[in-house]
């Protein structure tokens, strides 16, 4: 199975050499690569101590800070080597405070691990949620180096608990100790005698609700807001659009609407933009402008929206309208405020017990969408019970960085 997985590596990166001639996105992680051993030598010295932080991307990025905060605060002394697999996570982190060195994760081949390992020489490791790379765990292990998994879910239709998984299954043995989101997942673990493992939760809500600390004072969003209702649609995709356009551009009432779409190139944003009726403004072109007398507000930028969320007294979360995957709605709840999404949900935990208790609602058509923001808009008292429901949700489920942290021995 080694040998196996070790050719089918060597072709996924030929073919992503390949497609990366026709995407500028894949195109930004190969010549990423490129860079990443001189990158590591240039900063990384043998007598440096070092902690090596893994993520996929952003979002597991943002699971894993409130742990990275922990540590790099506990041991300042201590080099962060902090890498991601993918380009939307390195393009938008790599300048991250939390890290000394932000470099892209090698393709994972036998040799790369070796090679990275010997340069970072890493005194503690952590990888986050789904990132099982064999090559480098299996290095990890040979070297008895110290890693670990946080906030992992597992399901039973993965290749570690199949007959032919033992390959799979030796790369988990590279972990010291796992902490899962859920007992299911811990359960599985154990059926397959990993058994240095122990449900945690999910290190999202520690890093929503300390956002509640943090100076959230966004000044060109209050202005725009002006004490009016405020609608905060996050993280859209053209799928949410087709939900939202056509009840914003017959909205009669005062209710102010900011967009933070996904994809903030100009063409998708001038496209968005000739869509809306409205008065419409965007940060790209805000300067000098009077705010407070648009109706619309296109955030085309990065690095706002969880502060946004401050301003928000009801939040449309994108991505479950279609097929690309529900954003955070931790983001909004931690601020005890209602919640819609789209009707694609069943993979996100999270999402399905808010519903169930009824912070968050979902819908699958513009009329349903309609129904739902025009009863939030027209009944502060329901807004307000609804996001309490949200806001103890998150206080209740928080707490998983200090368990993790109390296990940690560096």
């Amino acid at each position: 199975m080694r040998l196996l997985y070790s050719i089918g590596i060597q072709f996924l990166d030929i073919a992503i050499k390949i497609m990366a001639l026709f995407n500028s996105k894949l195109k930004l992680g190969v010549n990423g690569r490129k860079n990443t051993f001189l990158t590591l030598k240039r900063n990384i010295q043998p007598t440096d101590k070092t902690f090596w932080f893994h993520c996929a991307s952003l979002g597991e990025y943002e699971q894993g800070l409130p742990v990275f905060d922990a540590l790099k605060q506990k041991y300042p002394d201590y080099k962060v080597v902090l890498s991601f697999f993918s380009p939307s996570g390195y393009e938008v982190r790599k300048n991250s405070k939390i890290a000394d060195v932000v470099v892209y994760l090698p393709i994972d081949t036998i040799k790369n691990a070796k090679a990275f390992l010997d340069v970072v020489n890493p005194d503690f490791t952590i990888f986050i949620k789904y990132e099982i790379w064999p090559n480098f765990l299996n290095e990890i292990k040979k070297r008895n180096f110290n890693a670990i998994l946080v906030s992992a879910v597992f399901r039973k239709s993965q290749s570690f608990f199949k007959w032919y998984g033992k390959f799979m299954k030796s790369a988990l043995e590279g972990f010291n100790y796992i902490f899962t989101q859920d007992s299911n997942s811990q359960r599985l673990l154990k059926s397959i005698n990993i058994n240095n493992v122990s449900v945690s939760g999910d290190t999202r809500f520690d890093r929503v609700y300390n956002q509640l600390s943090l100076d959230n004072t966004v000044p060109f969003i209050e202005t725009f807001k002006n004490n009016e209702t405020c609608v905060v649609l996050g993280s859209t995709w053209p799928a949410d659009d087709k939900l939202y356009l056509d009840f914003i551009n017959c909205s009669k009432d005062n209710t102010k609407y900011i967009i933070a779409p996904h994809n903030i190139k100009p063409n998708y944003i001038t496209s968005l933009r000739s869509q809306i009726k409205k008065d419409v403004v965007c940060f790209s072109n805000m300067k000098g402008k009077d705010l407070s007398a648009f109706k619309v507000f296109i955030l085309d930028t990065i690095g706002y929206l969880s502060k946004v969320y401050a301003y928000a007294d009801i939040a449309y979360v994108g991505g479950a309208a279609g097929t690309t995957g529900l954003h955070n709605i931790l983001e909004p709840a931690t601020f005890g405020i209602p919640i819609i999404i789209g009707k694609n949900y069943s993979k996100f935990p999270e999402a399905k017990t808010l519903i169930n208790i009824g912070g968050v609602l979902s819908v699958a058509s513009s009329k349903a969408f309609e129904k739902s923001l025009q009863a939030y808009i027209s009944n502060e008292t329901l807004r307000e019970e609804k996001g309490i429901l949200n806001k103890a949700f998150v206080e209740e489920n928080k707490g998983a960085v200090t368990q993790i942290l109390n296990r940690i021995r560096i």
